[in-house]
């Protein structure tokens, strides 16, 4: 995500000399992978200006990515990236060996803790939060993950939406801008493919709705959690408050009519194609013309 990334990448603009000059240091050091260095420099710079927020960020980095170990591993499925094929002696394949990422958890939570500092002393830094966020996914802790993001949408109501950024310059970010970063975490979780985590987009989503009830992509995402489990009715019911809030939304209309052809109502599923038909783009019409072809036949 290009939001996130940017903490990683942390901005060489301070107002402080000697700040810049620790900022600058610890990113040379840190693409370099010299960790005893980045050290030195951060233990010097917490000395000089502890309440730094940039401080806070690249101890982030610092313990997050020493926290990140990669070990050969042998696996029945081919992982991500270079690996080796593993053969019987009838040359059938039988296993692969690759490298495989795990995080050593004491240095984990210790850019958690850092993170969290410097979340309490600034909490309108929305890199720290999705900084925060970004390395809860990455390990996959969809728990806290889910309750993180779930208090920063709580908190962009206290803030009214006046986040900053690096060197707590102003992100210029309106709520639309907000939430669209949010949907991408919902897309996060939707494509572990992991039934249990529907809870946790449902969750997610009911927040937003408490905060925003008129944003469509929550709706949206709610009747997805329904419609993958069967329950049809209750879809139908967060789309229908979609399709009012935008009548031509085709996204929304191809739902409504999926649900309704599940739940049996080829009627209303007709019904809800031909409104595709006139609002959705070829891709959709194209989609909506072949569904609208198996239902007269049916």
């Amino acid at each position: 995500m290009r939001k996130i990334l940017l903490l990683f990448v942390t901005s060489i603009i301070s107002p402080l000399v000697y700040c810049q000059d620790y900022l600058e240091q610890f990113n040379e050091f840190f693409q370099e992978g010299d960790t005893l260095n980045q050290r030195l420099v951060l233990e010097n710079w917490e000395k000089d200006d502890p309440k730094d927020p940039e401080l806070y960020t690249c101890y982030f980095n610092y313990h997050f990515n020493n926290s990140k170990k990669e070990v050969l591993a042998l696996t029945n499925e081919e992982p991500d990236g270079e690996s080796l094929i593993i053969s019987d002696s009838l040359n059938d394949t039988v296993g692969f060996l690759g490298g495989k990422v795990h995080y050593d958890q004491i240095e984990f939570e210790r850019s958690i803790d850092k993170i969290n500092k410097g979340i309490e002393l600034y909490p309108n830094r929305l890199d720290m939060r999705f900084g925060k966020i970004y390395a809860f996914g990455q390990v996959e802790d969809w728990r806290r993950f889910t309750d993180e993001i779930i208090v920063t949408v709580n908190y962009s109501v206290v803030n009214n939406n006046e986040w900053t950024w690096t060197n707590n310059e102003n992100t210029k970010t309106d709520a639309n801008d907000f939430l669209l970063s949010i949907q991408d975490y919902q897309l996060q979780l939707y494509n572990t493919r992991d039934v249990d985590l529907l809870l946790d987009m449902r969750e997610i989503g009911l927040a937003i709705l408490k905060h925003y009830p008129d944003h469509i992509e929550s709706l949206s995402d709610i009747s997805i959690t329904y419609l993958i489990v069967g329950e049809n009715d209750k879809a139908i019911e967060y789309l229908l408050r979609a399709e009012k809030l935008n009548p031509q939304d085709y996204i929304v209309l191809g739902n409504i009519a999926e649900a309704y052809k599940r739940q049996g109502d080829v009627n209303k599923a007709i019904e809800y194609y031909k409104k595709i038909l006139l609002y959705g783009d070829d891709q959709s019409r194209e989609y909506a013309e072949g569904q609208l072809e198996d239902l007269k036949d049916n």
